[in-house]
């Protein structure tokens, strides 16, 4: 049995790379590159190359693309379980900017049509598993259907709520043991779930006893908040610190030179479930920061899932 296995979505990524991002209306020359994406795919990757034994499951379609999906998988070394859909594969249109920055266009294709009896035929694998993560990439229905069949088995759930604007529900949130949102997803979660308005520009800056209190409104259990250049804000339920020795803290951004930010919150998430599963008891604080030394470490280099580096906890 894998130790982590992956929920979620593969597109075929189309990038190009501008010195500045396009204004509506304005066209402006880049360079044009193609290659492996998708939240659940790019963190499959990352939880691989940190160590852990990964399968990853997905929904494709029967063409170029899936094909694409099935051979980087047996080269990367993972297990990848795909229900075969009419739809195309899915599609990402990325443009990313001098400094790194990236705006992202999704065609889901194959991706909504990942099913819960698709799902529900795997409830063995993802019953044998340590961890199981999930993106909203997919449909709602069916991640909840994962997150429900590990939780029934006792498997450690993370549930990374991007994109920041995916249907989510309060039973899905509560599902979650770890829920891993980045700023804009965050105040997104806020404003749908608990009724807050805060601008996602602020969330870095907020009082840690104020965001620790956002934190346990939207959710009973962890929530990390990855916060980009800014670093990671863990916020825990008091009653469970997961080995840690206080309920909220902050982890500073590793000093890296920046290239590309795209795919970042994946390595993240990645390898912070490949460190669970390593290590199951440590202190939750040590899977975070290296985590946060992974993440920094993918946006080096450009790219999505090809800028997954090969670094375990072992070598933090």
């Amino acid at each position: 049995m894998s130790s982590v296995v992956v929920a979620g979505s593969f597109n075929v990524d189309h990038v190009w790379r501008c010195d500045a991002l396009p204004a509506p209306g304005a066209t402006i020359a880049g360079r044009y590159t193609t290659g492996p994406g998708g939240k659940g795919f790019n963190q499959a990757v990352a939880a691989c190359r940190a160590g852990a034994d990964t399968t990853f499951l997905c929904a494709l379609g029967d063409d170029a693309g899936g094909a694409m999906a099935r051979g980087l998988a047996r080269q990367d070394g993972f297990a990848l379980v795909a229900e075969t859909s009419s739809e195309p594969t899915g599609t990402g249109g990325i443009y990313v900017d001098g400094h790194g920055r990236n705006t992202i266009v999704i065609g889901p294709g194959a991706n909504a049509a990942l099913s819960t009896a698709f799902i529900e035929s795997q409830r063995a694998l993802i019953s044998g598993a340590k961890v199981l993560l999930a993106q909203l990439e997919s449909p709602v229905e069916t991640i909840e259907a994962a997150l429900a069949i590990a939780r029934e088995a006792g498997v450690v759930t993370v549930l990374n709520a991007a994109p920041a604007n995916a249907p989510s529900s309060i039973g899905l949130l509560k599902l979650a043991d770890v829920l891993t949102p980045n700023e804009t997803e965050f105040v997104a979660l806020l404003g749908r779930h608990v009724g807050e308005r805060v601008e996602a520009d602020d969330v870095a800056t907020l009082d840690g006893a104020r965001l620790h209190a956002l934190c346990r409104e939207l959710c009973g259990n962890t929530v990390v908040v990855t916060l980009g250049s800014v670093g990671v804000f863990v916020s825990h339920a008091e009653e469970k610190l997961r080995g840690d020795t206080q309920p909220y803290y902050r982890v500073a951004a590793e000093a890296v030179h920046v290239v590309d930010t795209t795919g970042a919150g994946d390595a993240f998430n990645g390898a912070l479930v490949a460190s669970l599963a390593q290590a199951p008891e440590a202190a939750f604080a040590r899977h975070v920061r290296f985590a946060n030394q992974y993440a920094a470490r993918s946006t080096e280099k450009e790219g999505a899932a090809v800028s997954m580096p090969k670094m375990t906890p072992a070598d933090a």
